[in-house]
């Protein structure tokens, strides 16, 4: 069994302040997931995150077979931090943690992912030809959405 690790940091020119309403917001999530992964929140949820709260989401992977997502989200520390855990879905182990530093002239975001592929072998091998590569774009597109909506 492998634990991979995907790490992104970004610079926002924002204060936390500012940056913490929209991360914190479950609905912002459909906007900054690429259109490729057809995703789309399928519970009821609130205004702002909370430890323990349960989202479902529907998503369309890989060939575009629809697929529930569950998370739960955890260690919600306002301003700073939180992590969503994934309780039903496409990996074996899902760990996301979010992280918002203030620093000089805004906030760094960093996104720290460890997560396990199901199936043994096979798992790693559908990681190493696909899994890796769609987790980056999903990652590249948050970013280049986040640039956008937040220009330096």
């Amino acid at each position: 069994m492998s634990i991979h690790l995907l790490t992104r940091k970004q610079f926002i020119p924002i204060s936390l302040e500012q940056a913490w309403p929209f991360f914190s917001t479950p609905r912002n999530l459909e906007a900054i997931t690429p259109g490729f992964l057809n995703f789309r929140i399928t519970s009821a949820v609130p205004e702002e995150i909370y430890s323990g709260l349960i989202i479902t989401y529907q998503i369309s992977a890989v060939a575009g077979v629809p697929m529930t997502w569950v998370t739960e989200i955890k260690h919600v520390v306002p301003l700073h931090r939180f992590v969503d855990e994934q309780r039903i879905g496409p990996f074996r182990f899902w760990f996301h943690e979010h992280r918002f530093e203030a620093v000089p002239g805004g906030i760094e975001m960093t996104d720290i992912v460890h997560y396990v592929m199901p199936w043994s072998w096979l798992g790693e091998l559908v990681h190493a030809v696909f899994i890796r590569r769609r987790l980056n774009a999903i990652f590249d597109f948050r970013h280049d959405y986040i640039a956008n909506l937040w220009p330096s």
